[in-house]
């Protein structure tokens, strides 16, 4: 807590217009035209420095210590406060006012701790951060990183790319840039915990899911861009035996992968194969919310995290009594979460929902070891009832640019069902190697299918590959390249191969 908010406190408790703070003079409220003292003791300007030095962004900082005229917002507990600041004869004076909506650029709220305001700077910041926006869905990149002191960064097809035309952003413009987009809550989070995520929608382009942060250099940012059109089956190549899981009328199913994997288009897909097909009530609990989903079949209720509901697991307990047929259930994070949501499985709902994992007996695993060892036997139990499938994905560079999932898909057959009950899924590998005709996959197969259908080079499935002993053995049986990996052998044993001994004179 900075030791200026006892004063904001003050000013928005006794309804006040302005604190203001004078060197050599006491702390004064402006309340309908009449100065009220707040404090006892007088600041020095060193004081009246150090106060702001816990407020103000570097750059206003640079301004004040240089005895220049400057402006910031700050925003805390108490509200969002417009604070300004100048010298006369020496002489630190700090104005700070409740930023009420007259005042907001567009009706936006103030800026977070650390923004520098400029009605038209930002609004021209805005305008770039747009522009910015529109190249990253022009240029079909996934990412946009926006760092200070770096030109504009994309992500074009899994490759980082700085833009050659593009100058280097300065801490001002990007703090202005997060101003303009920042709803009033995400605004807030930011000034207190230093990231925030939150979505932004251009109409007629697309949406944007962003994470705002500061690092060393000051202010920094990721917008990943969200397509506006729901993505459907046909066009991700889902399988019919996945297809048939959103068919279900209970259980669990789960999509997982690392981040970046395109897990939330996935999901997207299975969630529109439902509206077109079923009659139902779908909840999705998400954080943010990224694709928007238009009731056709079904009804659709969307909830946000942090703006609808106060936490996954909330609104999961909340959901069984708003009357639905499928939940989907944005990332599984805790304990809590994970086990409301097998219970929710079991009771008559489909559940669908996302882990960070990369194989599907790692998923299972993960689950389970997140319950104390004394409720492990009972969780196995209730999955191996529940859970109906799950499909672990990872995205390759195709050749020719793009990229493509590679989906490992486990289903629940009495095999695989009996494997969890009794705690062995290390076993689960090999039964979905023999039970391929049932639509299970495995990650090895789902890549050397790719590099067989000549969509991914064999280097970059290998570089995906899990058990790459066994998936360069497929490899070398069909042929395909492997003098990569021929070299770096020939190269480690050559590096283990000892010496030869000196001849003797």
């Amino acid at each position: 807590m900075a030791h200026l908010d006892k004063f904001l406190t003050a000013l928005v408790s006794n309804r006040g217009d302005a604190l203001e703070l004078v060197t050599d003079q006491v702390a004064t409220l402006q309340i309908a035209g009449q100065a009220r003292p707040l404090s006892r003791q007088t600041f020095t300007t060193p004081q009246l420095v150090t106060l702001l030095r816990e407020v103000a962004p570097p750059e206003s900082m640079r301004h004040i210590e240089s005895g220049a005229e400057t402006s910031f917002g700050y925003s805390c507990a108490d509200g969002a406060f417009a604070a300004s600041t100048h010298f006369t004869d020496g002489r630190l004076t700090v104005v700070m006012k409740p930023d009420v909506p007259s005042q907001r650029t567009n009706g936006n709220a103030a800026p977070a701790r650390g923004v520098e305001t400029s009605v038209g700077g930002n609004a021209a910041a805005q305008a770039e951060l747009d522009v910015l926006l529109r190249q990253l869905v022009e240029r079909s990149a996934s990412d946009l990183h926006l760092r200070v002191g770096q030109p504009p960064i994309f992500r074009i097809h899994g490759e980082i790319q700085r833009d050659p035309t593009g100058a280097p952003i300065s801490n001002d413009k990007l703090q202005a840039m997060l101003v303009g987009v920042m709803p009033e809550r995400n605004r807030l989070e930011y000034a207190s915990s230093n990231d925030t995520d939150f979505a932004h929608e251009i109409d007629g382009l697309a949406r944007f899911r962003c994470n705002a942060l500061r690092d060393r250099m000051g202010a920094a940012a990721v917008f990943r861009v969200i397509p506006a059109a729901v993505v459907t089956v046909d066009q991700l190549g889902i399988t019919e035996e996945v297809r048939k899981l959103c068919f279900l009328t209970k259980g669990l199913v789960l999509v997982t992968g690392p981040t970046g994997s395109g897990k939330s288009t996935t999901l997207c897909s299975l969630v529109d194969l439902v509206n077109r097909t079923r009659n139902d009530h779908v909840i999705t609990i998400e954080d943010p919310i990224e694709f928007v989903h238009p009731n056709k079949n079904c009804l659709i209720t969307q909830r946000q995290v942090g703006v609808h509901t106060s936490s996954f697991k909330s609104a999961l307990r909340a959901a069984l009594r708003e009357d639905p047929d499928i939940i989907l259930v944005g990332e599984l994070r805790d304990l809590e979460t994970v086990s409301i949501a097998i219970e929710t499985a079991e009771t008559g709902h489909l559940v669908f929902g996302t882990l960070h994992t990369t194989t599907a007996a790692g998923t299972i695993d993960r689950l389970i070891d997140q319950f104390p060892a004394d409720r492990q036997a009972q969780i196995r139990t209730m999955l191996s009832d529940s859970l109906k499938g799950v499909i672990s994905q990872t995205l390759c560079k195709k050749i020719g640019g793009g990229r493509v999932a590679a989906r490992e898909v486990l289903l629940s057959i009495p095999a695989v069902s009996n494997l969890i009950r009794e705690g062995k899924t290390f076993q689960i590998a090999s039964v979905m190697q023999t039970s391929r005709r049932l639509g299970m996959v495995t990650l090895n197969d789902a890549l050397i299918d790719l590099v067989d259908a000549k969509q991914v080079e064999s280097k970059e499935a290998y570089m995906k590959a899990v058990d790459k002993i066994s998936f360069a053995n497929m490899l070398r049986q069909r042929g395909h390249d492997t003098s990569y990996l021929d070299a770096a052998e020939n190269a480690g044993a050559a590096a283990t191969k000892p010496a030869p001994k000196a001849a003797g004179r």
